[in-house]
């Protein structure tokens, strides 16, 4: 096994025992086990526990922007202060400044990645798991803490007659269409989540000052670029990973319009 391999593999089998103790609970009460609704909540409620659990990372994340926006002032004024000048000396002397003012506002430039961060173990294990469940249940395996059995209901698990297992580039014969349709509608969806998830913050933490910063233009990449990242790369994901990142997303959405920035401590 790879080294990429050995550091994500407690992450895939902690993502496999969340996905199977959920399907089992819900199995519990009633709903079919190999019905592919039952497999989308189990993912959804995956979902809800990372989502849940990084709440404190959240909150944290508003405070450091907040807090970056209120240092754009005395960013514009170092670079005024060191402006024309590129020789290495100042160049350092600037660079320890500005670290400097981020301590001091208990900040830093990549305070709006770290919960996306924090997520992607998780959400490359789930890609991982569900790209080789064809392969498992092929082999009669199980994957993770997932049985053999719950691999093999999962593989022939849809819905809208779509194989949760099955992707925009490999859809399953007669269910391509259906693949498509709602792989493009998810991948549309969680794109537009995103965007104006990323939107509400820039709104809320941009100061005037902050205009013409680089922070600014640290924002704009995430603006603009993470949607486009997603929406290409969900042309490979399966449908049972767009189901979880179109989840997160709206949650991200959810939680921009539902806080109260104005009351977040300084």
């Amino acid at each position: 096994m790879d080294f990429f391999g050995t550091i994500m593999g407690p992450f895939r089998w902690l993502v496999s025992a969340m996905l199977a103790g959920f399907h089992d609970g819900l199995s519990a009460i009633g709903l079919p086990a190999a019905s592919g609704w039952t497999w989308t909540l189990s993912i959804i409620g995956l979902v809800l526990v990372i989502r849940a659990a990084l709440v404190p990372v959240f909150l944290k994340q508003v405070n450091a922007q907040q807090r970056m926006g209120l240092l754009q002032p005395d960013l514009r004024k170092l670079q005024e202060k060191y402006k024309g000048k590129t020789d290495p000396l100042s160049r350092q002397a600037m660079a320890q400044e500005q670290m400097a003012l981020y301590k001091k506002h208990g900040t830093n430039p990549f305070s709006a990645c770290l919960p996306m961060l924090i997520q992607l173990p998780f959400f490359f294990a789930l890609f991982q798991v569900l790209s080789g469940v064809s392969t498992a249940a092929g082999q009669g395996e199980g994957i993770g803490a997932m049985s053999a059995e719950q691999v093999n209901q999962f593989d022939q698990s849809t819905i809208f007659g779509a194989p949760l297992s099955a992707s925009l580039l490999h859809g399953s014969g007669t269910s391509q269409l259906s693949v498509w349709v709602l792989s493009i509608v998810m991948i549309l969806a969680m794109t537009a989540a995103q965007f104006i998830a990323q939107k509400k913050i820039m709104a809320r933490t941009l100061s005037d000052e902050a205009l013409e910063s680089p922070f600014l233009r640290q924002q704009k990449v995430l603006l603009y670029g993470l949607p486009i990242v997603f929406g290409l790369g969900g042309i490979v994901f399966p449908i049972g990973v767009l189901i979880y990142w179109t989840t997160t997303n709206l949650w991200t959405m959810g939680q921009q319009f539902a806080i109260r920035w104005d009351r977040m401590g300084p």
